[in-house]
This record gives C-alpha cells, sequence and structure tokens, in this order.
C-alpha cells in the first residue's frame, strides 16, 4: 500500500492548511527527504531479539529501513504501491550492499500483505506511514494519500490491525509518524490515532521518543505563516514503539543492552 510513489505531487489539501513540515520518509526517487538510518540501526539493534530477524515494513517507501536492515543481517520484507519506488530501492540496495543479501520490497497494497506472508511471523514491525494529504504520492485511488480522511483512516487501521496479526508474541513494533493538520489548520491528532490503532490490535504503547529532524530552510519558509496566523512549523516525529505481549517476558526474549558509561568533561 502506499504511500511514497517515484513522484510526489503537492497537495491541495494538506497544503491548504498552511503546514510547513520537515521529515518524514519521502521517497529517494523524488529525491526529496530520506528516512534516518541512524534511528534504523538503533531500532534494529534495540527492538530485533536476534540477527536474522524477520521485519515487516507495510508503508516501505525508500529504501533506507531496508538497506539497513540487510547489512545488519535481518530479513526485511517491505510493501509499497509504486513500482517507480520499488524499482528504485532495488537498485539503491544494489548499489550499496554489493553482495549482502539484498531485501525484499514487494510492489501491491499493503492490505494484501498476508498473501506475501502466509508462512512468515515477524519479529519486528518497522515502519513509517504516509502523512494523509500532506504529500500526493500518485493518481492511484488504493494510495492513501488520496483518500478522504474517514476513509484513510479505516484502511490505515486495516494495515496496522493485519501487521500486528503478523507479529509474534513478545515482540517490537515501531512507527515513526507526526501530526498533520485539517483544512482549518487544526491539528487531527494522527499520533493518538495511531496509538489506538495498535492498541486494538493488541500491541500496547510502550515507549515514545522523540525524532528532531535537521531545520534546513524550515525557518525561512514558516516566517510567513507564523507572522500571520501564529503557526509554528513542525520539526520533529513521534517515534512509537509498541509491545505485543508481557513485558516481563523482555529480559527473557531480547539480549541485555551494553550501557556504556560516558565520561563527562569536568572543564
Amino acid at each position: 500500500m502506499n504511500n511514497h510513489s517515484g513522484v510526489l505531487h503537492n497537495s491541495n489539501t494538506g497544503r491548504e492548511s498552511g503546514e510547513i513540515y520537515n521529515g518524514g520518509d519521502a521517497c529517494q526517487a523524488s529525491g526529496t527527504s530520506i528516512f534516518d538510518p541512524v534511528l534504523c540501526e538503533l531500532i534494529y539493534l534495540w527492538f530485533t531479539p536476534y540477527k536474522g530477524s524477520y521485519i515487516l515494513d507495510p508503508f516501505a517507501g525508500g529504501s533506507v529501513r531496508g538497506i539497513v536492515a540487510a547489512y545488519l543481517e535481518h530479513n526485511y520484507i517491505g510493501i509499497d504501491l509504486s513500482e517507480n519506488q520499488i524499482a528504485a530501492n532495488r537498485l539503491n540496495a544494489q548499489e550499496v550492499l554489493k553482495d549482502i543479501q539484498p531485501p525484499v520490497w514487494i510492489c501491491d497494497d499493503s492490505e494484501n500483505l498476508e498473501h506475501y506472508t502466509k508462512d512468515i511471523e515477524f519479529d519486528l514491525i518497522f515502519s513509517c506511514p504516509p502523512y494523509f494529504d500532506l504529500e500526493i504520492y500518485s493518481d492511484d485511488n488504493r494510495d492513501l494519500s488520496n483518500m478522504q480522511y474517514d476513509k484513510f483512516i479505516e484502511k490505515y487501521r486495516n494495515i496496522i490491525s493485519k501487521s500486528i496479526g503478523k507479529l509474534k508474541d513478545n515482540r517490537f513494533a515501531c512507527f515513526v509518524v507526526s501530526d498533520i493538520r485539517d483544512r482549518k489548520g487544526f491539528y487531527r491528532n494522527f499520533p493518538a490515532t495511531t496509538i489506538d490503532a495498535f492498541q486494538d490490535a493488541g500491541a500496547i504503547l510502550y515507549n515514545e521518543a522523540i525524532l528532531v529532524n535537521v531545520a534546513g530552510s524550515l525557518p525561512i519558509r514558516v516566517g510567513k505563516q507564523f507572522a500571520l496566523y501564529r503557526k509554528l512549523g513542525r520539526l520533529h516525529q513521534k517515534v512509537l514503539i509498541f509491545y505485543k505481549g508481557d513485558p516481563k517476558t523482555i529480559k527473557q526474549e531480547f539480549n541485555e543492552i551494553e550501557i556504556t558509561e560516558i565520561e563527562m568533561d569536568e572543564h
């Protein structure tokens, strides 16, 4: 399903609210922002139980999450609706990974994920969903960015439910999300909607972190909207981490993380 196609189009609705935003997982084929590879590495190191873990990404977008997973010797399956994006991902992986076993990218609607994962139980769900109509990614009517908000949420919740259904017990799921505005400029509280969807599917919110994005040209772009409407630019995303199972099992299911003490400079 997606989300991130090979060509980005400005939204006539998301942009109408005047939202200025940095971040996300916009497609690499378009030359726009790329998902943070350091965040990928940390999520894989902290929240997978072992090398060779199976990772499901229902909103694949660009290649970063797949490439980092492959480099760390995990088995990654990402699903995206865009043929152009999938082709770009495969080419990028070939260039970067050389002889390393590549990730698997599937071009289809993520509501069909069970068709491709019948015999697989996953050790981690990790994705960055589309932020409704903040950017329009394709003209495909299956694309979440082309739907009315209620239909978007209905399909979004269904994909989350199916993903969690493929997650093993006593495993983590992580979504990187931001909030989005309606046409009047009010926030829709998309992170809360995401949390509700996961918890209804059986994965409970366990951790939350803030990912601060590079400012870039945001201070310049946000000037007019703040001066006229007191509307702040958005420079962060929420990293929502869920657990399916009993948290008391974590120390048995996952290796202890070595914490290195940092020596503070007294000067």
